[in-house]
């Protein structure tokens, strides 16, 4: 995996420049608050980001659609075509004509401008308020390798939307998934990688066996997922930048299924089955030892960590269909949160501590959905024929799920929504696609 080889640097001549526009701060600042479900997108305007020579033209146009797309693909933006445009701008030090993207109403405006010197890529960008006629926050630059230009594309995106809802951003991100081919009944599956949108498509695994359940680890540097290699679901874990491989836990006459880490990484909780009865247990990896945090003839699976690592929810049939509950992170005594009409499952703690994702089944139909983490405020955020399995983004404010069609043609794909139901969009993707994982923002 490509990595920058230098992250974001304040640029100080840039603040400079900022602070020689002129301030006119009589209008409220942009700010877009996602939990209210946003109506009318905010229209931003990006020239196509400058080059500052000759090898950086490609570059220029190909940032500057990505950083669109971004933005644009959040439904809380929307770009206002350059046919629009009155001013043209030719040089990124030029001062900005607000009068003339007021005309058309930009509400922000996006510059940047490229440079490329053999292997080497510089971007920077400003980000301007047009209503109140001044910059919002600073001007910023990154530099990195012309292979990394994506990932500077989706640090400049990340910049823009935190600054304008207050949120952190989420386009810097992979997502590890299962790559589906074949019938359906010799279905073979493969783990692959790829950006937050589909891009760069990498594969990690070969399809000589089914792999399942892929899970990032906090820091994004490893990889737990269940296989059956052996014939028999057992959990590995992989390290990404080598791919190298291995079994995290041999129990002989067990299946051990559903891994995921704990915050600090130290910790996989999990589901082991044994003589018929499934509980969960957690492994401290490096003393390699072993708890069991559940003990019920229910099946008890799908543990996930709140962000501070003193609670798990999980999914039990104790009550006689599936549920959610959570207990201490050391096991212990279990409180059901899920009260609503169905079967929840799949529950995944926000990475922000304040919602937890779930799957439910009712009525036929299936649903991703939120809730408080006592049960309270549960809300629907999609229906289908089949959906299942969210993930987090790194910003907790969107989920990527899998969801599948009904009949021989229903093929698996991977969609996103973000919490306030709105934007439910596909991933495009080649292939059939499930089990979705967010990683962190990469370093």
């Amino acid at each position: 995996m490509t990595r920058l080889k230098t992250l974001a640097t304040l640029f100080a001549a840039l603040a400079a420049l900022a602070l020689a526009v002129p301030q006119t701060a009589t209008a409220e600042p942009l700010r877009i608050v996602i939990t209210d479900g946003v109506i009318e997108p905010l229209p931003f305007a990006i020239p196509q980001f400058i080059a500052e020579n000759g090898a950086a033209g490609e570059y220029a146009a190909n940032l500057t659609r990505v950083v669109a797309a971004d933005l644009a693909g959040t439904g809380l933006f929307a770009e206002i075509p350059a046919n629009a445009y009155i001013s043209q701008v030719t040089s990124f030090d030029a001062p900005v004509a607000y009068e003339d993207w007021k005309a058309i109403n930009a509400q922000a405006l996006i510059t940047g401008a490229v440079s490329v010197s053999g292997d080497k890529l510089v971007v920077k960008f400003r980000l301007f308020d047009i209503f109140s006629g001044q910059p919002l926050g600073e001007g910023l630059q990154f530099a990195g390798t012309t292979k990394s230009w994506r990932r500077m594309a989706h640090k400049v995106a990340d910049q823009v939307y935190s600054r304008i809802t207050g949120e952190g951003g989420y386009f810097d991100s992979r997502v590890v998934f299962v790559s589906e081919s074949g019938p359906k009944d010799n279905r073979q599956k493969r783990l692959a990688v790829m950006d937050y949108d589909g891009a760069n498509v990498q594969y990690l695994t070969d399809s000589s066996s089914i792999v399942i359940a892929p899970r990032f680890s906090p820091t994004g540097d490893r990889i737990l997922f269940t296989s059956y290699a052996t014939g028999f679901p057992r959990i590995y874990v992989m390290d990404v930048a080598s791919l190298k491989t291995r079994a995290l836990e041999e129990q002989p006459g067990t299946m051990t299924f559903a891994p995921r880490f704990s915050p600090d990484g130290q910790t996989v909780v999990f589901s082991l089955e044994q003589g018929g009865n499934t509980d969960i247990y957690a492994l401290d990896i490096g003393s390699g030892r072993l708890r069991q945090l559940t003990d019920a003839p229910s099946i008890e699976t799908a543990p996930s960590f709140s962000p501070d690592g003193s609670k798990i929810v999980f999914e039990s049939d104790r009550s006689g269909t599936q549920q959610i509950y959570v207990m201490p992170a050391g096991g212990g005594n279990a409180t059901r949160i899920s009260n609503g009409a169905g079967r929840y499952s799949t529950p995944v703690w926000s990475p922000r501590g304040d919602l937890i994702a779930f799957t439910k089944q009712n009525a036929g139909r299936f649903h991703i959905g939120v809730m408080r983490t006592d049960g309270s405020e549960e809300r629907l955020l999609t229906s289908s024929f089949l959906d299942e399995g969210p993930t987090w983004a790194p910003n907790g404010r969107v989920l990527m799920f899998t969801r599948q069609g009904a009949g021989a043609g229903g093929q698996p794909a991977l969609w996103s929504v973000d919490i306030s139901g709105r934007n439910l969009r596909q991933v495009p993707l080649d292939q059939p696609a499930s089990d979705p994982a967010w990683s962190p923002l990469l370093p």
